[in-house]
């Protein structure tokens, strides 16, 4: 009898009788706690490298007896070399040992795999692989000791495995997943998944590890459900998607508890991608996306189907995608066919056609085979055959699929370095002459290096200048392709001009640089971007200049000297360093912002829209600035093409999700791409802007008739002794197209505050028709809408409207009372012989050419209830009251016009330029600058007014938009006032100009107050949609009356008249 089958003798075979056989042993001893009887053993412990040859087999009486037969056959072994294991049957009597009734049977399995992973190394790994599912049993076995040992064996195999076997291993691992496999066996599992996780090798079979491990996270043992949760976590961090890793414990919460699905679309719908989508980051949201494909909510299978459609646009190789298709389109169908919205269907289709065509991609690739393990398992057997290296026999055959796997591991990692190739074949081929495996290792290379992706090239570029960045990268925003595979090549000193269409992602580009999520962009450590944002955010808008600096975590360093010298620079006075910054106006905002970047010693400075609100001097004096930098890269966004056309040295053109680079400035450019000369043309090709009729508005009977009026109006700051204005005295009609112009600070802004309710003045008087809506764009138009970012734009009107009036309206200073008003609203006043309360003011109905209001008072019925003219009530201190009655039963007369429905409020935005996608399905959050101004501009117009005043209407739109809004503000019946240094605009659509200079307005080219106009004629919305989503066509009234609709309207007048009611000529039509 040989070594081997001596000590498999002695290993495996329990004497007969004993009691090992039975389960529940502790250290190998008997029940009872004697130790079984044994023949003498020899008294010179057998060297495990050099084993004898004794005559008889000896029966192991302990678990250290046994680990020592273990070691000396694993060294037996080890002598005769890895074919032993086949010829000598030793995997075959593991694997049946594992599987045996006897614990003594089943711990000698684990023994001996033990020792031959100790005695071999990585020489025998491809073919202990075959036995880690008997293993991950034993780790579930009833006997204590078996579990134990087994393990031990199991964190010693893989702490050994060669790093590039992690796909077979995993693939075994799997297996002990499975439902009736033992918890230990799970639990144990998973936290190896986790590990080779971590330290990166398994990223690119994610796909295969998701599915299952989520399913752990229900199973009934706490342990396995916490393990799993934490593997997937880590699973996530590692899918090499930066984008998605502050979301993964996100994401995973959703997949575990399908309530959070909803919430957790919204956040990535919110998400910037800047980077290609693979395999592994889809591995982690296709289940979101599926759930979310499978809820109730109609916007969330909506948002669902519109990610999926993105992401899948962003995925550059189709076969990353495959192993997705079958478990979207299911539920793409489902949504295309039964979902009731039909722009839901709609968008569920387009979802689905885009997975067709990565279909259709997959079949076109079909004709070159991936390297999968199956592929290479073929190939290289012809590559040894070929050499004369291989041979027919178990340890060739396990050791080629072993390889093969390996090899396509490395593949499908884009790692196709020489060196881990051999690494990971070489230690294996040990019936390969030594000298011909260093051939047959670099043909398989070479086999598998095949499918390194070759460079497409760079494009052709100028060499002079110092390079800053040259990256390759796509950029999603949410469920929008901004970028895909776009090239960017920065020199230093250049100034380059971003330019594209509204809502291409020129604004998002640049905040991505800024936060360093830009995929090859240099880190910010290597080179240093700032990113000035076009407004100031409202949380900061309290401190003042100096304590705005240091809210920069960058320059808190600083000291005070160093921070006011840079602010003097932008000519930054004394006293303005302790101004609050909201106090500033927009171009001293702007030049804020520019003295942060001084400070910042920044190598490329990013400007979003840097000429808004600043006037022609200040946007010279930002020219000269940006010029001067020599050594600073400047890249800006700016639809003032004068100032394009002067500062840029290059422009970067957004092109079919491409980056194209021209160099010279914009004229340069169109001449280039006449296309493009829509930068320079203030109209539009591509749509129009439409806005409602002004509503009806009771007693104007022309549209020269002034509805809103200043009498010497002065206003001072609190806390200031600058007089910002003084001495104001203008009017405003329907018919009113006026320009307000003047320097930054000299008091634009304010005045319009002042006549909007905005702030209240410290002397002269402000009157206003009782009925007259106006419409409020603001200068920082984003502080309409900033405390509803969480909203869409359709919630947020629904919002700002319900109840009958304009929420925001109440927030205006002209709406708050002061204690003086409040103390005189108290007063009780005499009527009908006794002194009564005002509780409240209920309605009002016309009083001849005014109206009366109806009083509730304290402590009565409503039968008691008085009817008071208006000017009764302001003596009694109730004007804002009355004024709010004013405007909510004015903002009556629109809600006839259209209801308050999500249907009518998405065909409302669609009139002012945003699409249905952005005004129902995206949150306001996600929305880029010219959106959520269209946001604001579409919920300023929704009650129908009379007049609209727009301070800087300019911003953030590009030309197409300037073009569309050029068209609607002169089709618009009402009045329009606009503040705005964009004098191409302004002069083009208005003929009348205020000029605010040193605390005075000058009105210019003002038409005479009593002008003959045309006459005020309402017109009715011509259809209307109701809750439901159909459209009604709005009978017209009729313009002329029946004979009995005439004879009824002569007796309502007599019975007035026989009443003594006074009557106009309009009443009782």
């Amino acid at each position: 009898m040989s070594v081997v089958q001596l000590k498999l003798s002695e290993l495996f075979d329990a004497p007969a009788g004993s009691d090992w056989d039975r389960p529940g042993d502790s250290k190998g001893k008997r029940k009872g706690g004697k130790q079984p009887s044994s023949p003498k053993t020899p008294t010179t412990p057998t060297s495990p490298t050099t084993p004898t040859t004794p005559t008889t087999p000896t029966t192991p009486t302990t678990t250290a007896d046994r680990q020592r037969v273990a070691q000396e056959l694993a060294a037996a072994l080890k002598q005769e070399g890895s074919n032993s294991l086949f010829t000598e049957k030793v995997l075959e009597r593991v694997h049946t040992a594992s599987k045996s009734t006897s614990t003594y049977s089943r711990i000698s399995a684990v023994l001996l795999f033990n020792a031959l992973v100790q005695e071999f190394g990585r020489a025998s790994e491809a073919h202990l692989l075959t036995l880690i599912p008997a293993i991950l049993t034993l780790i579930g076995d009833k006997g204590t000791d078996v579990r134990k040992e087994a393990q031990e064996a199991f964190t010693n195999y893989v702490a050994f495995a060669n790093p590039s076997s992690s796909r077979a291993l995993c693939d075994l691992l799997l297996q002990g997943l499975k439902t009736s496999s033992p918890w230990q066996t799970k639990a144990s599992v998973l936290k190896v998944i986790g590990e080779l996780t971590e330290k990166g090798n398994t990223k690119y079979f994610i796909p295969d590890l998701v599915p299952v491990v989520s399913e752990c996270m229900w199973d009934t043992k706490d342990e396995v459900a916490d393990a799993a949760k934490a593997t997937l976590t880590k699973i996530g961090l590692a899918a090499g998607n930066p984008d998605i890793e502050p979301f993964v414990p996100v994401l995973v919460r959703a997949i575990a508890k399908p309530s959070e699905v909803p919430e957790c679309v919204h956040q990535l719908a919110a998400t910037t991608f800047v980077q290609a989508v693979e395999s592994p980051s889809l591995a982690i949201m296709v289940p979101l996306l599926v759930r979310g494909l499978r809820e109730r909510a109609t916007p969330i299978i909506r948002q669902s189907a519109v990610i999926i459609e993105n992401m899948a646009k962003l995925v550059n190789e189709p076969h990353d995608a495959e192993p997705f298709l079958d478990k979207l389109v299911p539920g793409l169908e489902n949504a295309k066919t039964n979902v009731s919205d039909p722009e839901c269907r709609t968008v569920a289709q387009r979802a689905w056609d885009t997975l067709q065509g990565i279909k259709q991609g997959v079949k076109e690739h079909a004709a070159k085979p991936r390297k999968t393990p199956q592929v290479l398992n073929a190939a290289i057997k012809e590559i040894l055959t070929k050499a004369s290296a291989w041979e027919e026999s178990p340890r060739a055959e396990s050791t080629l699929l072993f390889i093969a796997s390996t090899s396509s591991h490395l593949v499908f990692s884009l790692n196709f370095e020489e060196e881990e190739y051999t690494k990971a074949i070489a230690p294996y081929l040990e019936w390969v002459p030594e000298g011909s495996r260093a051939t047959i290792v670099r043909t398989i290379y070479e086999l598998c290096a095949g499918d390194r992706a070759e460079g497409a090239g760079d494009e052709a570029d100028d060499d002079e200048g110092e390079d800053l960045c040259k990256c390759e990268f796509s950029l999603a925003y949410g469920n929008k392709i901004l970028l895909n595979t776009a090239k960017l090549h920065l020199k230093r000193g250049r100034r380059y001009g971003l330019c594209g269409g509204n809502d291409v992602g020129k604004s998002t580009l640049m905040r991505a640089i800024a936060n360093g999520q830009l995929e090859g962009f240099p880190a910010p450590d290597v080179l240093r971007s700032v990113y000035v944002e076009p407004d100031i955010p409202a949380d900061l808008a309290d401190f003042n200049v100096v304590e705005f600096v240091y809210c920069d975590p960058q320059l808190k360093s600083k000291k005070r000297e160093e921070v006011e010298n840079a602010l003097r620079a932008v000519s930054f006075t004394n006293e303005m360093l302790g101004n609050p910054v909201s106090s500033l106006s927009g171009g001293w905002r702007m030049k804020l912002a520019l003295a942060r970047v001084m400070l910042n010693a920044a190598d490329i400075l990013m400007l979003d829209e840097p000429t808004n609100h600043l006037d022609k001097y200040n946007v010279a004096w930002l020219e000269n600035y940006l010029m001067g930098l020599k050594d600073v890269t400047s890249i800006m966004v700016s639809h003032d093409s004068s100032f394009l056309d002067k500062v840029c040295t290059d422009i970067i053109h957004f092109e079919n999700k491409k980056l194209k680079h021209y160099r010279g400035n914009l004229s340069h450019f169109v001449k280039i791409r006449p296309e493009a000369k829509s930068y320079y043309e203030l109209k539009t090709t591509k749509f129009t802007f439409r806005f409602p009729e002004p509503g009806y508005l009771e007693g104007v009977k022309s549209k020269g008739k002034v509805l809103v009026r200043m009498r010497n109006v002065g206003f001072t700051y609190p806390g200031t002794n600058r007089k910002i204005l003084t001495g104001v005295n203008i009017w405003c009609s329907m018919l009113s197209r006026v320009a307000v112009i003047g320097v930054n600070g000299a008091g634009k802004s304010t005045m319009i505050k002042l006549l909007t309710g905005e702030l209240i003045a410290d002397e002269g008087e402000i009157e206003r028709h009782p009925n007259v809506l106006i419409a409020y764009v603001a200068q920082h138009a984003f502080h309409h809408i900033e405390q509803h970012m969480e909203k869409t734009p359709n919630e947020y009107i629904q919002w700002r409207f319900s109840g009958g009036e304009d929420k925001e309206a109440i927030d205006k200073a002209a709406r708050q009372f002061t204690p003086e008003e409040e103390k005189k609203m108290a007063e009780k006043v005499l009527v009908d012989g006794e002194k009564r309360q005002v509780e409240r003011i209920m309605g009002r109905r016309q009083l001849k050419k005014s109206y009366e209001y109806e009083v509730k008072w304290v402590g009565k019925p409503h039968d008691a209830n008085t009817w008071l003219p208006r000017n009764k009530l302001e003596e009694m201190g109730f004007l804002k009251v009355v004024q709010r009655i004013d405007e909510k039963e004015a903002a009556n007369h629109a809600a006839f016009a259209k209801p308050l429905t999500q249907q009518a409020i998405a065909k409302h935005l669609q009139d002012v330029g945003l699409e249905q996608e952005f005004s129902v399905h995206t949150q306001m959050r996600a929305l880029s600058g010219g959106q959520k101004v269209k946001v604001v501009l579409g919920a300023a117009m929704w009650n129908n007014p009379h007049i609209l005043i727009l301070d800087e209407p300019t911003n953030y739109l590009d030309r197409d938009s300037l073009g569309a809004l050029a068209g609607a503000i002169k089709e618009f019946g009402g009045g329009v006032l606009m503040v705005s240094h964009h004098s191409e605009f302004t002069e083009a659509l208005c003929p009348e100009t205020w000029l605010v200079a040193d605390g005075k307005l000058v009105p210019q080219n003002q038409p005479p107050e009593f002008q003959i106009a045309e006459k005020m004629g309402w017109k009715p919305e011509e259809e209307m949609v109701d809750a439901g989503g159909n459209t009604i066509k709005v009978k017209p009234k009729k313009t002329e009356l029946s004979r009995k609709e005439r004879m009824a309207r002569d007796k309502r007048r007599k019975e007035a008249l026989a009443r003594g009611e006074e009557l106009s000529d309009s009443d009782l039509d």
